[in-house]
């Protein structure tokens, strides 16, 4: 008997045999893990996004503030020639 017989004869043989009780909650109980998971997923996903638009909106008013792509004023004027 080769590895695929045997491991069908095992499946049958477990098919076959007495079922186990199920208990009377498990249902309902599954149910309202599932809903939790969901719960927390979505609360999850609000506050990634809220984080994520209150940093972009930071980082916004940052750079109007700060302007970093322009060049800073040079500490040294230069030499006033032709006077």
């Amino acid at each position: 008997m080769n590895i695929p017989d045997r491991k069908e004869d095992q499946v049958r043989r477990l098919l076959e045999g007495p079922h186990p009780v199920v208990p009377a909650g498990l249902a309902a109980s599954a149910a309202a893990r599932g809903d939790r998971l969901l719960r927390r997923r979505r609360a999850l996903r609000r506050v990634g996004w809220t984080l994520l638009f209150a940093a972009a909106a930071a980082f916004s008013v940052w750079a109007w503030l700060v302007r970093p792509w322009e060049v800073p004023p040079s500490g040294v004027s230069p030499p006033l020639e032709g006077w």
